[in-house]
C-alpha cells in the first residue's frame, strides 16, 4: 500500500513514518510536509534515506501540491495541523487555514483519485471540558472552547460530511495528549524537560491543577496503524493512554527525572479558556482493533527525559531565534515577579 501521511516531519506524523518503515515492508510512504517551525526533516533521519520514504515539501492546503503528492497513493493519513493551543490564542487564521482548508482540500483529492482509506488524526481537546468522574465516549457532542480545538472539530465535521456527501471512506483517530521524542519544546512536556535540564525556570498555568490524559506517541502511532488496517469504516477511536494527572503533578515527576529543584517552578497567570480536565474512554478500539498503550507512563516520561539530554544539538536547532521570541512573548511578563513553589 502507498501512504501519504501529512505532516510526516512533525512529531506525532514522524513518530508513525518511522514506525510504518520498521513494521511495515509492504508500505511506502510520501510525506507532504509544509516544514513550518514545528515540521523538522531531521525527525525522519532514522528513516529518510530508505527508499520507501518520499517527501514532497508543500501545504496541505494547496490543491496543487497535493496533487503533485497523490500519484499512486492509495491511503491519506492526515497528521498535518497547526497544534498549539497558546499560538491560536494569539491568531486562529493559521489553524483555519491548515486545519480546516487544508483538510477540505485533503478530502477532494481523497474523493477524485477515490482512495481506499482516509485517517484524519483529530485530538480529544474536540470534546471540550470534560467533567471530574466522566469519560468521553466517540459519540460526545463536539464542544471545544479555544480556537484550535474548533478548527479540529470543524474538520472532523468535514470528514464526516465528505464521507457522507461523496463517499470517502473516512476514519477519524482522537489521541489524548501526547509525549516522547522529537516534539517541538513549545509543548508542556519538552518545555518542562527543557527548562529544568537548562535550570531555567518552569511557567506552569494557573493554579496548576488542570488534568490531562497521556499517551506515548509510539502508541499513537499504533493506534492509527490500527486503524489504517482495521478500522470500521466510517467510525471514530478515540486512543487515550489512560493515565491521568494534573499539570503540576507532571511538571514535579520531570523535575525529578531531570535532576532539578523544584525550587525552578512559577505559578504563572493562566491563559484565557484552559479547559480543566480531558479524558476520554478507549473502549472501542479496545474491543475492536485489540488497541491497548503498551508503554507504562512512568517509563516512558522517563525516557523521553533522557532522550531530550541525550539529543542537545537537536534541542538547541529547535530552540532558534524564532523559538525566543515565541517564548519571551508567550511568558516573558507571565514570568516576572511569578511566585516559586517547593509543596
Amino acid at each position: 500500500m502507498k501512504l501519504l501521511v501529512t505532516g510526516g516531519c512533525g512529531f506525532l506524523g514522524s513518530t508513525f513514518v518511522r514506525s510504518v518503515v520498521a513494521t511495515r515492508p509492504a508500505m511506502t510512504v510520501v510525506v507532504l510536509d509544509r516544514l513550518t517551525y514545528a515540521g523538522n526533516p531531521a525527525n525522519l533521519a532514522e528513516a529518510g534515506d530508505n527508499p520507501r520514504v518520499r517527501l514532497v515539501r508543500g501545504d496541505i492546503a494547496d490543491p496543487a501540491a497535493v496533487e503533485q503528492a497523490m500519484d499512486g497513493v492509495e491511503a491519506i493519513v492526515n497528521f498535518a495541523a497547526e497544534t498549539h493551543v497558546d499560538r491560536a490564542l494569539h491568531d486562529a487564521a493559521p489553524f483555519l487555514q491548515t486545519n480546516v482548508v487544508g483538510t477540505q482540500v485533503l478530502l477532494e483529492s481523497a474523493a477524485r483519485h477515490r482512495i481506499a482509506r482516509f485517517v484524519q488524526i483529530s485530538t480529544d481537546e474536540v470534546y471540550g471540558p470534560i467533567e471530574p468522574d466522566r469519560l468521553a465516549a466517540e459519540d460526545e457532542r463536539l464542544a471545544p472552547s479555544n480556537p484550535y480545538s474548533a478548527s479540529k472539530a470543524a474538520a472532523d465535521l468535514l470528514v464526516r460530511a465528505y464521507e457522507s456527501a461523496h463517499g470517502v471512506p473516512a476514519l477519524i483517530v482522537r489521541p489524548s495528549n501526547a509525549y516522547g521524542p522529537f516534539q517541538y519544546p513549545e509543548k508542556l512536556v519538552p518545555l518542562m524537560i527543557a527548562n529544568a535540564l537548562a535550570g531555567r525556570p518552569l511557567p506552569v498555568y494557573g493554579d496548576g491543577l488542570h488534568v490531562r490524559e497521556w499517551v506515548h506517541a509510539a502508541d499513537v502511532a499504533d493506534a492509527v496503524l490500527a486503524v489504517l488496517e482495521r478500522g470500521r469504516l466510517g467510525a471514530v477511536y478515540n486512543a487515550g493512554g489512560g493515565v491521568s494527572l494534573a499539570n503540576i503533578d507532571l511538571v514535579r515527576r520531570i523535575v525529578a527525572l531531570a535532576g532539578a529543584s523544584e525550587t525552578l517552578i512559577r505559578f504563572v497567570p493562566d491563559r484565557p479558556g484552559h479547559d480543566r480536565r480531558y479524558r476520554m474512554t478507549s473502549d472501542r478500539i479496545a474491543t475492536e482493533l485489540d488497541w491497548r498503550p503498551r508503554r507504562e507512563f512512568d517509563a516512558g516520561l522517563r525516557d523521553t527525559v533522557a532522550w531530550y539530554a541525550g539529543h542537545g544539538a537537536w534541542l538547541a536547532a529547535a530552540r532558534d531565534e524564532n523559538y525566543q521570541r515565541y517564548y519571551e512573548r508567550q511568558y516573558g511578563e507571565r514570568l516576572t515577579d511569578a511566585p516559586a513553589t517547593t509543596s
